[in-house]
């Protein structure tokens, strides 16, 4: 009789998850019933799958609302009636329409109006009836209503305990209190799973209402669905396996002669190798998917960088779907593809910023927007911030609640009973769907209309998106496509376009191989100037470099796997660089191991290492060792077929004789290092990008680093830029209305910073700025800028602070004094023409002059940090430190006192659980530094943001590279703001 269960997924309304929901109706003998989640289908698929392997037949359906009102409740018939439910609801979302409060005609589904509903009803649509509205049926003829009339009990909850929880995530769906939810934000107390008989004795008189119920249920049907996952994806590229086949065979052994030229027969026979597997996984059209989208992009000169284990490939090399060339590399094929896998590789195509939403337009009208939607992803209570919002709406006040969320208050609120209630409702909370979002980049390409699986919400993004997530998205039987963005290609692509426009030299980016081989990029490699450069830039990527003395390619592909959580937590990274610089030292923990990892020392760098272990150590089967990999990358979320493949491991490992303590030990490394790492064809595919970005820092630095402001920076924030720009040679200006762009900009060495850099600076007025400059030439004064742009008192008060009119040769001050005088508080209406240019008046003004220290000010606050003036200047103290950072080396085991400009900071945990600190600083000669800043001195000497900082330690260097072990730390003084004075 449960034609309206709901899930979890009824979000901040249901309490039940669909295995507890299942578990319910199984312990009171439920034997077929109907999920209608709210406005949504997320749960369906998994619920039929639950349903089935316990014994209940499964429904699908939706519960239709608008606000707070029950409209209908539709239920699928069938696979045809669950599309016609999705689409009703992808309609509306998608269009931004409100659901009609009558549901359209349908062939495939029932709906089931609330009682009370008065206009007629189509032949497929029915009244539904609580029990305790029965009473309104007595005295009365329902002879009209008679086969409309259905049960309707619905279920929210499981009992007393989760109805108070329901009242919680009302109240924090709705942001209010707890006791001001009213009764119609709620379910009632009783929509839930009734005991067995307890709906037949209710409705005991009118029984004709339990068989149209049971009639409707029993005319249901899920059996479309497949039992087991089977590929959806869209089956052929061409519309039939065959051309597929001969296409790909085309493309890809046509390929072998541009990457490999015409006589190399290792490389062909290679490929033909690759292709038979390819052809009898079936995954033709996957791979001839992924080289159109590549196509399309290259035809409007976006540059890509495909990563992924898809680069395992050389067919993926020949289809230039990768830059990576696997046989160079000696990838390891049976990553990417073995017999057993069941779903494709994985392809991750990174596009410039800017072009990814474009190249995404092209896969929907490409491929039809029937069968095109992108991935979405499901956020979940799972935040402690969960508990301030328990806390409020509980009524607590701030005090008490910021109390609750201090973990240094952790004893003491131990003992609190408020605190103790507010954290079992926290527990209950925990890991329960909170909302539907968008996943990174993932493309679902269908076979047949996605909407047999799914509704489609339409996101801030503005791209139909499925309401599961990749998980769901997997044991459906999707795989996805990966089409994401990242700032390096923006960075790379720009400054090649400002090379040719300010040097006027074209540049041809994709000569990798003789990137690799340049000594001037590989010697910046090795002493880690790298600033600005994908991936490679950070401090602990800078350090890993210079430990290793990196100066090539290869090294390079594991240091960008190495630098991976994973490595350094199994311990193995500082293994790696002392085998590295003498390999006589490597110990191997058996002669398997020296097998399969003699390239990286016996150390596990790669996701194929994990594999080859699983194989060739533990006796596992490719198909095992690979999903045993992907769930301890968080890629498999069954709990119970992970801990099994864990047992047959060391099962596998004992048969084989494997001693238990060896056994442990391996079992140790590949757990902590599996789930952090990268595949080698992944870490291969940056190292390119890497060597792209490094040439352009190397040759064309000015360009290189004026395109990685304008692509808004990478690890570092955008003062560290500004300052790279400078240390490159450029001339670097404040703002100017007469001289910038909206971004950044360059003309032989001078370099005007844009007006997007100014905190508090309208967009449109930047636009307008720079358009009517170029439509009539410089502004020539600070009221031609009024008039002619329409610019407000506040916004050319900030103009002047930064600096932006100094053209005019008048100082701050008499400017500031000039624009009031001239506009008062009142905005000029913008591009009139005037008749008559009125005169005027010139008032004698005392003499008004800025300091350097006042400029300094203003653009600290404008900006956010100093330009025409060093931190170092605006110190109270002349003191710089007793070394600088290239003389660190000679001081090894020293203490030293420096001065630093502080950059950034990196927190880390012990294996005690203390917090530690890792700090990158710029002495007085604009050199980087690093401090190790260690739990018992960071809590007396923390830091306190950008500045300046007096540093006291002891100097330690690790394999070449030196730091500094912070034993005394403080910020230093700057001069006062002269302008607060």
């Amino acid at each position: 009789m449960y034609l309206n269960v709901h899930s979890q997924y009824s979000l901040r309304y249901g309490t039940l998850s669909v295995s507890k929901l299942i578990e319910e109706a199984a312990c009171r003998g439920v034997t077929q019933m109907v999920l209608t989640d709210i406005n949504n289908s997320t749960g369906v698929m998994e619920f039929i799958r639950a349903c089935r392997e316990a014994g209940i037949k499964p429904i699908g359906g939706l519960e239709f609302r608008k606000e707070k009102r029950l409209l209908y409740i539709g239920i699928a018939k069938n696979k045809e009636g669950m599309r016609e439910l999705n689409e009703l609801l992808s309609f509306h979302n998608l269009n931004k329409e409100v659901l009609p409060d009558e549901a359209p005609s349908m062939q495939h589904s029932y709906i089931i109006y609330p009682f009370g509903y008065a206009n007629p009803l189509k032949a497929n649509e029915y009244i539904g009836i609580r029990y305790e509205e029965l009473h309104s049926l007595y005295n009365k003829n329902v002879e009209v209503l008679k086969q409309k009339l259905v049960v309707l009990q619905p279920v929210f909850v499981a009992g007393k305990i989760e109805y108070r929880l329901h009242e919680y995530l009302r109240a924090i769906d709705l942001n209010t209190l707890l006791t001001k939810v009213e009764k119609e934000d709620r379910c009632l107390a009783n929509d839930c799973f009734q005991e067995p008989g307890f709906l037949e004795a209710k409705f005991s008189k009118f029984a004709f209402i339990l068989d149209n119920s049971r009639a409707l249920l029993d005319s249901c049907s899920m059996d479309e669905y497949a039992g087991s996952r089977v590929n959806l994806n869209r089956k052929t590229f061409t519309g039939s396996k065959k051309d597929d086949r001969e296409l790909l065979e085309k493309l890809a052994i046509g390929g072998v002669e541009y990457r490999y030229g015409k006589s190399n027969k290792g490389a062909l026979k290679k490929v033909k190798q690759e292709l038979k597997v390819i052809f009898e996984l079936d995954f033709c059209a996957y791979f001839l998917i992924t080289w159109d989208i590549i196509r399309y992009a290259s035809s409007r000169g976006y540059y890509h960088v495909g990563r992924g284990s898809g680069a395992n490939s050389t067919v993926a090399y020949c289809l230039r779907i990768t830059d990576v060339d696997p046989i160079e590399l000696d990838l390891y094929f049976e990553r990417f593809l073995n017999a057993q896998r069941t779903s494709p590789p994985d392809f991750d195509l990174d596009f410039s910023w800017d072009e990814r939403e474009d190249v995404q337009d092209y896969i929907f009208k490409r491929y039809g927007a029937a069968h095109t939607a992108l991935l979405g992803a499901m956020s979940t209570f799972k935040d402690r911030s969960v508990i301030r919002e328990i806390s409020k709406v509980m009524g607590l006040p701030k005090a008490e609640i910021d109390g609750y969320t201090d973990p240094s208050r952790s004893a003491l609120n131990r003992d609190n009973a408020t605190f103790k209630k507010i954290t079992a409702i926290y527990a209950m909370l925990q890991n329960m769907p909170n909302q539907r979002s968008i996943h990174a980049g993932g493309v679902l390409i269908s076979e047949e209309p996605i909407t047999y699986y799914t509704a489609l919400d339409l996101p801030p993004k503005g791209m139909p998106t499925v309401q599961w997530d990749m998980y769901e998205a997997e044991k459906i039987g999707f795989d996805k496509y990966d089409v994401l963005s990242q700032r390096g290609i923006g960075h790379i692509k720009e400054a090649v376009r400002l090379v040719e426009d300010n040097l006027g030299k074209k540049v041809d980016i994709h000569q990798v191989k003789k990137f690799m081989k340049d000594p001037e990029l590989n010697n910046k490699l090795k002493i880690g100037d790298t600033i600005g450069c994908f991936y490679i830039e950070s401090p602990a990527m800078r350090q890993l470099l210079t430990k290793l003395s990196c100066d090539n390619y290869l090294v390079l592909v594991a240091a960008s796997s190495i630098i991976r959580p994973g490595v350094a937590s199994s311990g193995m990274m500082p293994a790696y660089i002392r085998y590295h610089h003498d390999p006589s030292k490597v110990v191997y923990l058996h002669p398997v191991m020296e097998e399969l990892l003699g390239e990286t020392y016996g150390v596990m760098v790669y996701q194929e290492d994990v594999i080859k272990i699983c194989i060739h150590f533990a006796g596992m089967d490719g198909t095992d060792a690979d999903i045993l990999r992907r769930g301890m990358s968080g890629k498999y979320r069954s709990k119970a077929e992970f801990d099994r493949l864990v047992e047959k491991f060391f099962s596998e490992a004992r048969k084989l004789g494997r001693p238990e303590e060896t056994i442990a030990e391996v079992w140790r490394q590949v757990s902590s290092f599996a789930g952090y790492s990268f595949s080698k064809a992944h870490s291969a595919s940056f190292a390119v990008e890497s060597y792209q970005s490094l040439f352009l820092k190397t040759y064309f630095p000015k360009e290189f680093m004026v395109a990685v402001l304008n692509n808004y920076g990478g690890f570092y924030t955008r003062w560290l830029y500004v300052h790279e720009l400078q240390k490159a040679g450029a001339k670097v200006h404040l703002p100017c209305v007469n001289n910038s762009l909206t971004v950044v900009s360059i003309k032989g060495a001078d370099a005007y910073l844009g007006f997007i850099g100014v905190l508090g600076l309208e967009n449109k007025l930047m636009e307008r700025i720079v358009e009517e400059r170029f439509e009539n030439g410089n502004y020539l004064s600070a009221e031609d800028l009024i008039k002619r742009t329409g610019i407000g008192l506040e916004q050319v008060v900030i103009l002047i602070r930064v600096g932006a009119l100094r053209f005019t040769g008048k100082s701050k001050k008499e400017l500031l004094w000039e624009v009031h005088l001239l506009m008062g508080q009142k905005a000029q209406p913008a591009n009139h023409t005037e008749l008559f240019v009125m005169e005027k008046k010139n008032y004698s003004m005392p003499q008004l002059v800025d300091t350097d220290l006042e400029h300094a000010y203003h653009e600290l606050e404008l900006l956010g940090y100093c330009l025409s003036m060093s931190m170092f200047d605006m110190l109270k103290t002349n003191y710089r430190g007793e070394v600088s950072a290239k003389s660190l080396k000679p001081h090894t085991g020293r203490m030293v006192k420096m001065v630093g400009w502080y950059v950034c900071e990196k927190t880390v945990h012990t294996k005690n659980n203390k917090k530690m600190w890792f700090g990158t600083f710029l002495d007085a000669e604009g050199n980087f530094f690093d401090t190790t800043h260690f739990p018992n001195t960071t809590p007396a000497y923390p830091f306190r943001g950008h500045g300046c900082y007096l540093i006291s330690g002891m100097v330690a260097e690790d394999f070449g590279s030196p730091s500094i072990e912070v034993k005394q730390f403080a910020k230093l003084p700057i001069h006062a703001n002269p302008i607060m004075e």
